[in-house]
């Protein structure tokens, strides 16, 4: 079962070492390839929600925003030039290669030689500038010639970080923080939810995915809530809380 990651000086230098290598990877891209990019840890690593199945690897969910570069539908060579980079970064580590999936490249295991010995690693999911919720896929074929390259949505994550901040102001947080374990542990036992027909219920459901739902859950009951006192918009709901960003 899931438990939410207490050793603080664990996570500390799991996140140091983490952004050293993120910022590496920006470096690279814009000298060896003109593109600029930025980066954030997102989701439950940004949120300070990591959980750990036992005492199994644990990940940090990090988003490279890509905000200058000569073809934004070139998406097979943003992808691959990324790819070198990152590579480039990890290898400078001493971590070998990463690995790429459909919606992101993950680095190898990594483990410290002193303290915590849990393994981590590393999910790198390329985003598009000014466009939320937009990933960059890369469709397997089996045949590399034939593989697809495009820009996705994320189901259900708009306005995702604007609504965990309205939750927080709410004083609700650890509503979500209940929720998101729930989740992540009811995926584990086989009886999440379905999201969108014929979607398998993985044991291995990415943790991203598990906290969207849990802030659209918590947001969604607080504003059950609050509806019969008022009927206001969610933009009404929000005015009078600073979004911190």
């Amino acid at each position: 079962m899931y438990h939410y990651l207490d050793d603080r000086k664990f996570e500390s230098s799991m996140r140091n070492l983490a952004g050293e290598i993120m910022q590496s990877l920006c470096h690279r891209l814009k000298d060896e390839y003109d593109i600029g990019a930025g980066f954030q840890l997102v989701g439950s690593g940004g949120r300070n929600l990591i959980l750990q199945n036992a005492d199994e690897p644990v990940d940090l969910d990090y988003n490279l925003e890509i905000r200058r570069c000569e073809d934004f539908r070139d998406c097979r060579g943003i992808k691959e030039r990324v790819r070198n980079a990152f590579n480039e970064a990890l290898n400078e580590y001493g971590i070998g290669d990463c690995q790429d999936s459909t919606s992101c490249l993950t680095s190898p295991r990594i483990q410290f030689r002193k303290g915590n010995r849990t393994e981590f690693s590393i999910d790198v999911c390329i985003t598009m500038r000014n466009k939320a919720g937009h990933r960059l896929i890369h469709e397997k074929t089996g045949i590399t010639i034939c593989d697809q390259y495009y820009w996705n949505i994320v189901r259900n994550s708009e306005e995702l970080e604007e609504k965990a901040d309205w939750i927080k102001e709410h004083g609700r947080w650890a509503q979500l923080r209940e929720e998101y374990l729930k989740i992540k542990n009811g995926y584990l036992r086989g009886c999440g939810r379905l999201t969108c027909p014929g979607e398998n219920m993985l044991m291995n459901r990415p943790s991203f995915v598990c906290y969207i739902e849990a802030v659209n859950n918590v947001y969604n009951q607080i504003r059950q809530q609050i509806r019969p006192q008022s009927a206001c918009s969610w933009q009404q709901l929000q005015s009078g809380y600073r979004i911190m960003l």
